[in-house]
């Protein structure tokens, strides 16, 4: 039995050096994450972490950077009732196709019954929605409505 994955994709009216330099960006990070500064240096190795409010949400490694290309990492998500599961791996395609850009974000390695999943699923949509608003209009979405949860009472990454 494979363990469950999330796939994602979206085309963006972008180039992939404007879209890699958005989500690479701890400045741009909290107007489309929903609040949290994702950073790290662009290089394999990295450490990579997901703040909100000084709080740690999410830890990570860098395991490849190919600018403007690719992003591979680990995500292990730390908030007390998740922080038990195994990390997770996080890669993101970014394809240049004439006049946009197809974007690709494949979250795997979950556990069966993995609580992390569920909240991943809800939050990459929202996530990546609000940065193609960004990228071909210069506004985010509308805020989360609650940043700290999906609307159900679970933590968001």
């Amino acid at each position: 039995m494979s363990k469950p994955t999330f796939v994602y994709v979206t085309y963006i009216r972008a180039t992939p050096e404007k879209v890699w330099g958005v989500l690479t960006d701890p400045k741009a990070t909290p107007a489309f994450w929903g609040g949290v500064t994702v950073a790290f240096e662009q290089r394999v190795g990295s450490p990579l972490t997901m703040e909100r409010d000084g709080t740690t949400k999410v830890t990570g490694e860098i395991l490849v950077c190919d600018p403007p290309r690719r992003l591979v990492y680990t995500f292990h998500a730390e908030q007390p009732e998740v922080r038990h599961e195994q990390a997770s791996r996080v890669s993101i395609e970014i394809e240049s196709v004439p006049g946009q850009v197809k974007l690709t974000v494949l979250h795997e390695g979950f556990a069966a019954d993995s609580k992390v999943l569920g909240m991943i699923s809800q939050g990459w949509p929202r996530i990546l929605s609000s940065l193609k608003s960004l990228m071909e209009t210069g506004q985010v979405l509308a805020p989360f409505a609650n940043a700290d949860t999906h609307g159900d009472g679970r933590s968001a990454a």
